[in-house]
């Protein structure tokens, strides 16, 4: 039995391990915890009718009893001479007190605690909380909102008429900023503790947090970004509010006395300082220029190169397929060369691809450059599934598509991968072939390198989501329906650098997309090799 027992927990152990797979980074499979939240409401209600139902015999028994007691202690003996009223006390005594203590003791919650324990096994966790809280000061950064913007759900592309805007309370905010304090990200630390403070100064009231404990935070993340004077202001207000308050007395004395040292080192040298408040720097040397494009800033297309980009209708050089019912073709860049195709999928083709996908979707990963394996990474924010042609006939249909319109041969491309983004979704700059420097990127594969990428978009996106190809400073925006495709290598089969692309944050909405990537091995006679570098 006791071994029963512990394989029992061992499952649910198991479960939930899985369970807590990063659930802010797709929209997809939160779908799914808005519908357990649901269910557990559903619950929630039922408990409570059953607590009110009984409260209220409880109610109508009490009140039977004041009535009843209140007459007969206005003549005690008088009331128990009369012998049904002597038995009727006994029977209560003896009997109905203990029916109603009976009922006051029943646990009517059996139910909705069943329900919750099941359910828990499915919630986020800590690091799913802190996901989606970084992914909000990502997108804070990326399309340059402040924090009263996101506070008040007032984002670019959401309506303010539309139910779904939510707003932050003092209590969000202020957990926002102890993230980003605990990764030692004291930029963000502070505004969003500055925001906190402000909204408890409008008079919004918090259950959690007051605003010593703001102050406290405040002063030391405006401190460790050089800022002393700020410092000192804070800690002051801080103990205008609580004169006790110990660290905040011993940080006044030290703010003091090197706000002084630094003063008398400036005066000596004959400069001042100035304090400048801005975002640390990162890894990413192009992360300005990719937030720009991501904003639909700094795109480089000249009205000449742009006169040159047209729309056509597009049969592949008279392909039995296309003959009769040629596809739309756009031009989206010249150099290197992108193309997007419109109408190219159905609404119902793109469904089944994401209920396929959806019961299999784990968080992407990347080829780890040296060793080749596959691992997460902090820059690639999403989920994805891989589907195989044999899997449906919608899969097949889709990479035939692919082979008919880009007349390369697909059966040694890697699989549909379909992609999920959730909240602050995004991929950062990179490269879809192997480098030189990566001579085992794709060896395993034994199909060469990645020659071209195909890219379907599945679904609109309200705002944000745009794919951008950092070098060229090119911004293409999904469109549902459509797919742009683009090659990688040159025919000389040495990467196309210019290629170098990013997944921008979702802001608001949800973006599914599909991406085919084709290898070199089978386009000998397709897309023949040249020595030069030329599109």
């Amino acid at each position: 039995m006791a071994r029963c027992w512990w394989f029992l927990i061992h499952c649910l152990l198991l479960a939930s391990s899985f369970a807590h797979n990063d659930f802010f980074t797709s929209i997809g499979q939160m779908t799914d915890l808005l519908f357990t939240e649901k269910d557990l409401v559903t619950s929630l209600k039922d408990y409570i009718r059953a607590e009110e139902n009984k409260l209220e015999k409880i109610k109508k028994w009490t009140h039977k009893l004041d009535v009843l007691s209140a007459a007969a202690t206005q003549d005690p003996e008088g009331f128990l001479g009369h012998p049904v009223n002597a038995f009727k006390l006994m029977k209560r005594l003896n009997t109905e007190w203990a029916e109603l203590e009976s009922l006051v003791l029943t646990d009517v919650s059996d139910a909705f605690i069943s329900n919750l324990t099941i359910q828990r096994q499915h919630f986020p966790n800590d690091d799913d909380q802190t996901g989606a809280a970084k992914a909000l000061m990502r997108l804070q950064d990326t399309y340059q909102l402040d924090t009263d913007t996101i506070s008040t759900g007032q984002l670019p592309g959401s309506s303010s008429a539309t139910s779904h805007q939510s707003h932050l309370t003092v209590d969000d905010c202020y957990d926002l900023g102890k993230v980003a304090y605990s990764e030692a990200d004291y930029y963000h630390t502070e505004v969003w503790m500055i925001q906190a403070l402000k909204q408890l100064d409008q008079g919004e009231t918090s259950r959690a947090v007051d605003a010593v404990t703001i102050l406290d935070y405040l002063s030391f993340s405006v401190y460790q970004q050089g800022e002393l004077e700020r410092a000192l202001e804070f800690t002051k207000r801080l103990l205008e509010l609580d004169a006790t308050h110990q660290r905040a007395n011993g940080n006044l004395k030290y703010f003091e006395y090197q706000l002084a040292k630094q003063k008398k080192m400036e005066e000596a040298e004959g400069r001042e300082t100035r304090e400048t408040r801005d975002r640390p720097d990162d890894y990413l040397p192009e992360r300005k220029s990719y937030e720009q494009l991501c904003r639909g800033e700094g795109i480089r297309m000249t009205p000449r190169r742009q006169s040159r980009l047209f729309c056509r209708y597009y049969d592949n050089s008279r392909h039995p397929r296309y003959v009769i019912g040629p596809v739309k073709q756009e031009d989206e860049w010249d150099r290197p060369r992108i193309v997007r195709y419109h109408d190219i999928v159905s609404d119902k083709e793109m469904q089944k691809v994401k209920e396929l996908a959806k019961p299999r979707l784990r968080r992407a990963t990347i080829s780890n450059p040296v060793t080749g394996v596959l691992e997460t990474a902090h820059y690639r924010i999403s989920k994805s599934a891989w589907l195989g042609a044999h899997e449906h006939p919608v899969v097949d249909q889709i990479n035939q598509r692919i082979e008919d319109i880009t007349g390369l041969d697909v059966t040694t491309a890697e699989d549909l991968q379909v992609a999920n983004y959730g909240v602050g979704g995004q991929y950062e700059p990179h490269f879809d072939f192997g480098r030189k420097d990566e001579p085992d990127a794709f060896k395993e594969l034994g199909t060469g390198n990645r020659i071209a990428t195909w890219l379907l978009y599945m679904s609109d996106v309200q705002a944000g989501g745009a794919t951008v190809f950092t070098d060229v400073r090119a911004a293409i925006w999904p469109k549902k329906g459509t797919a742009v495709f683009w090659y990688n290598l040159y025919p000389s089969g040495d990467g196309d650098y210019r290629t170098r692309h990013a997944a921008c944050p979702v802001l608001v909405g949800n973006k599914w997309v599909s991406n085919k990537w084709i290898h070199e091995r089978g386009q000998e006679f397709r897309r023949r090799c040249g020595l030069q570098e030329t599109d």
